[in-house]
This record gives C-alpha cells, sequence and structure tokens, in this order.
C-alpha cells in the first residue's frame, strides 16, 4: 500500500470526544422517551452528521423534542469537553511522525468547523491541521457518502486511489471505500474491529500500529 495522504477523522480518532457525546446522548434520548444504551448511539449515530441526527430525531420525537434535545446535549457535552476532553492516546506522536516523514494530512469530518475549532485547539491539535480542515457542512452529502473525502482529496490535490483514511466508525469506513480511498478502522474506539473490517477497513488496535505502516508508505 502506498499513500499521499492521510486523512483523518476528527470525532474518536484524533479526539477522545465520542465517549462524551454518546454517554450523554444516551442518557437524554432515554429520559425523552426513546430507550438508548449507548451501544444504540454508536450504532445509530456515530459517524453521521448532527443534521443528518437531528432529522432523524424529529421524526420520531418532533420538532420540539429535538430542539430540547440539542440543547441539552450540546450545553452537557461543550461542558464535559473543558474538563474532560483529551487526546487519543498515541495520535500526536502519530500525526508528527507522518509531518516528519514528509506525509501530508488533514481532518475530514461530520463535525462543523466551529466544534472542531474547539475540539481540535482544547486538545493541542488544531495548529498541526490549521488550513487543512474540511467539515462535512462543505458537501451535499454526508458520510457514509463519499462526498466529504473525495472533497478533501480534492482540495489537498491528491487522487483518491493515494489516500488512506483514519477513521472509527462504519458510516466513516463506508464512506472511504465508496470513495475509492484505503480505509484504516480504529478499534481502540467505541466501535468494534469486527463491525470495521466487515465495513471494509484495515483494522488496528492503537496509533502506534499505524506510524510504521503510514510513514513508510509516503508517495511509494
Amino acid at each position: 500500500m502506498s499513500h499521499d495522504l492521510v486523512i483523518f477523522d476528527c470525532d474518536g480518532v484524533l479526539v477522545d470526544s465520542e465517549r462524551i457525546a454518546v454517554r450523554v446522548e444516551a442518557r437524554v434520548l432515554t429520559e425523552l422517551g426513546w430507550p438508548h444504551t449507548e451501544a444504540d448511539v454508536v450504532r445509530r449515530f456515530v459517524g453521521r452528521s448532527s443534521a443528518a441526527q437531528l432529522a432523524e430525531l424529529e421524526e420520531r420525537l418532533g420538532a420540539e423534542t429535538t430542539r430540547y434535545f440539542d440543547e441539552v446535549t450540546t450545553r452537557e457535552v461543550h461542558a464535559a469537553f473543558e474538563t474532560d476532553l483529551v487526546a487519543v492516546p498515541g495520535v500526536v506522536e502519530l500525526v508528527d511522525a507522518l509531518h516528519a516523514a514528509g506525509v501530508p494530512t488533514c481532518v475530514a469530518s461530520s463535525g462543523s468547523h466551529a466544534k472542531m475549532r474547539r475540539t481540535l485547539g482544547l486538545t493541542g491539535l488544531y495548529g498541526r491541521f490549521a488550513g487543512r480542515i474540511f467539515s462535512g457542512d462543505e458537501v451535499s452529502h454526508g458520510k457514509p457518502a463519499p462526498d466529504l473525502f473525495l472533497h478533501a482529496a480534492e482540495r489537498m490535490r491528491t487522487a483518491p486511489e493515494r489516500c488512506a483514511v483514519v477513521e472509527d466508525s462504519v458510516y466513516g469506513v463506508r464512506a472511504a471505500v465508496a470513495a475509492g480511498m484505503t480505509a484504516f478502522g480504529f478499534a481502540g474506539g467505541l466501535t468494534s474491529g469486527e463491525v470495521l473490517a466487515d465495513a471494509g477497513a484495515v483494522v488496528f488496535d492503537t496509533m502506534a500500529d499505524l506510524v510504521d505502516v503510514l510513514s513508510a508508505s509516503a508517495g511509494g
């Protein structure tokens, strides 16, 4: 395998934000009368855009309840980010190793730019990707459609088949595969390696596992 660009998802790959968000969302959904475990939230929503999630909630719970859900979960998650959010273990070293090896990188996430400025900023990662951060808000169709990853590759002037994508969700892996890119599935998050492999990913367990593979593959 050889790659000219490594595209990182953000939540769950660069920043360990999904554990916080999933915990809050499962509790609030259950309180609102639609019982969800954390595993349910992972299967149903992780990897999708906030807009897609809220659209499904509005269809199920109605507009007023969905607005309440959005307000409460956003407030609680942001408060938890300020005290609990950290970078995914080993990812700083991985990103720095790629840059040292001359491997270009970028971020392509379903999250908004405002959210990524907050989460990447809180974890000290924003400066490593500034100017190379792409949001699902920039394309018409979010993951699992390939649009976001193809958009990132185009902006980074790289052919899709020369891109590696680091993902932790089924929706993200499917998007990468649909884009014709190599998907690496991080099994150290909330989605099992078996599920990620079934979606088409090359599975790995720790960020350290990717350092040699991706650094050595630069350009050829």
